[in-house]
C-alpha cells in the first residue's frame, strides 16, 4: 500500500529544507517522526505535518480497499523538495562598495511517499584499499627517530614475556607428563598380553615340521638298514632253495 502527501508554497528556501528531508529518507515512519521532533530547524515541523498526512492517506486508502494495515509498518519510500516561486518584491538591500542586493522570499514544495511493502536490504559496497598518506619531511624525520625507540620497547616486551612463556611451557609439560606415562604403560601392557599368544602360535607351527621329520627318519632306518647277520641268513636261505630245486 502506497500513499503520497504534498506541501506546497512552504516558506523557506529548498536548500535549507533538503537538509532536514535527507535525515528521514528511507526511515520507518515512527523513527522519522522522532527525528523530526528533536531537529532544531524551521522546516522540521511542516515536514512532520506532511508525513502525518501521508500516514493518514495510507490508512484511509487501505480502509477503502478493505486491506488491513499497521501504520507502524509504513516507511518513507521517496521524499524530495522542489523549488517554488520567489515573491515578486522589488526591494534592495545596500551592499559594500556602493552596490545593492535584491531581497527575495523563497518558497518550496515538499513531497513524501510512504509504503507498507517490505524494505529491501542494501548490500554494503566493498571498501576500497586506502592509499598511504603522503608524509612531509618533518614527520618522516620524526618517524625515523621514533623507530629505534619502538624497536627497543618491543625487545623489552619480548624479554619480559619470555620467562612467562617458559613457565607456561614447563607447566604444560608437567601436566602432560603423567598422561604420557599412563599411555606408555597401557601400550606396554597390551604388548605383553599379545606376546604370549604370538609365542604359542609360533611354537606350535615350529613343532609340527619337527615331528614330521622325526617320524620320517624313524621309518627310513627300519626299511633301509639291515644287520650283517640278517644278510647272512638271507644268503643261506637262497642257497638252500637253489639246492632243493636241483
Amino acid at each position: 500500500m502506497e500513499a503520497i502527501a504534498k506541501t506546497r508554497y512552504l516558506k523557506g528556501s529548498p536548500r535549507k529544507a533538503r537538509l532536514v528531508i535527507d535525515l528521514v529518507r528511507g526511515k520507518n515512519v515512527s523513527h522519522a517522526l522522532a527525528i523530526l521532533k528533536f531537529t532544531n530547524k524551521r522546516a522540521a515541523d511542516p515536514i512532520a505535518k506532511c508525513l502525518r498526512s501521508a500516514i493518514a492517506n495510507a490508512t484511509y486508502k487501505a480502509e477503502q480497499e478493505n486491506i488491513a494495515i499497521d501504520p507502524d509498518d509504513l516507511w518513507i519510500k521517496t521524499c524530495f523538495v522542489d523549488m517554488g516561486p520567489t515573491k515578486n518584491r522589488r526591494r534592495l538591500r545596500p551592499a559594500p562598495q556602493g552596490r545593492a542586493f535584491f531581497e527575495r522570499r523563497h518558497f518550496c514544495h515538499i513531497t513524501i511517499e510512504v509504503t507498507s511493502e517490505p524494505q529491501e536490504e542494501k548490500e554494503e559496497p566493498a571498501k576500497k584499499d586506502s592509499k598511504p598518506k603522503k608524509v612531509g619531511k618533518k614527520l618522516a624525520a620524526k618517524a625515523e627517530k621514533a623507530a629505534p625507540k619502538k624497536a627497543k620497547a618491543e625487545k623489552k616486551d619480548e624479554s619480559a614475556k619470555a620467562p612467562e612463556a617458559k613457565e607456561e611451557a614447563k607447566a604444560e609439560a608437567k601436566s602432560e607428563a603423567p598422561e604420557k606415562k599412563e599411555a606408555k604403560k597401557d601400550k606396554a601392557e597390551k604388548g605383553k598380553a599379545e606376546e604370549p599368544k604370538k609365542d604359542k602360535k609360533a611354537e606350535a607351527k615350529a613343532e609340527e615340521p619337527k615331528a614330521e621329520k622325526k617320524e620320517a627318519k624313524a621309518e627310513k632306518p627300519a626299511a633301509a638298514k639291515e644287520t650283517p647277520a640278517e644278510k647272512a641268513k638271507d644268503s643261506k636261505g637262497d642257497a638252500k632253495a637253489s639246492s632243493e630245486e636241483e
